[in-house]
């Protein structure tokens, strides 16, 4: 029951397969995956013959390959593309810890013409005014600090109530260190006008 067929019982077998005469194809027939287009398939062959033999047309279609990734992603910093974004900026919770900070005016944006302005009043050799500069540096550090605290906290309920079910970590850290740029040198650039609520 469980032995092998006999050779003779092959044999007999694959007589009857030799004897009956095979099925001509309908020309009329599907073939069962539709034709390719005469430019795709040289395309693939294009794609196969370019392929680098040697390491250094392969190092050079790699250099290539991040130029063109970098381009991309540049432009993405620029407008916003979520698609080519780094992975540092990436995420509907970045996205909204960044429209959070460019909504509203933030102290430490100022920092750095602030600090231009104490740097040109320290050089002046008139006590009043150098104490007067040693008082602004101070007052503007505890604003920044203050802003800071109030923003970390803020957004943090901010992401508990939109995103509950997201991972938020970082985001808070991330939106404190976009406070520190200027507004118009923000990486990826503001989506949100002042005092436009995300």
């Amino acid at each position: 029951m469980f032995r092998s067929r006999s050779k003779d019982e092959q044999a007999a077998a694959s007589k009857v397969t030799a004897s009956e005469p095979k099925q001509p194809r309908d020309p009329q027939a599907p073939k069962g995956r539709p034709t390719p287009k005469r430019s795709d398939s040289q395309s693939q062959r294009r794609t196969r013959a370019q392929t680098p033999t040697n390491r250094k047309d392969a190092a050079k279609a790699q250099r290539e390959a991040r130029r063109v990734d970098m381009a991309r992603q540049r432009e993405a910093l620029a407008n916003g593309d979520e698609r080519y974004l780094p992975v540092r900026d990436k995420g509907p919770v970045r996205r909204f810890a960044r429209d959070y900070v460019d909504s509203r005016w933030c102290v430490a944006e100022f920092f750095l013409p602030v600090a231009v302005i104490i740097l040109v009043l320290t050089m002046i050799r008139v006590p009043q005014i150098q104490s007067l500069a040693l008082l602004l540096w101070l007052v503007i550090i505890v604003l920044i600090v203050v802003d800071s605290a109030v923003i970390w906290f803020k957004l943090g309920k901010r992401l508990e109530e939109r995103f509950p079910k997201e991972n938020a970590k970082g985001a808070r850290a991330y939106a404190v260190m976009r406070t520190l740029q200027m507004r118009r040198l923000r990486l990826p650039k503001p989506q949100v006008k002042r005092g436009q609520r995300p």
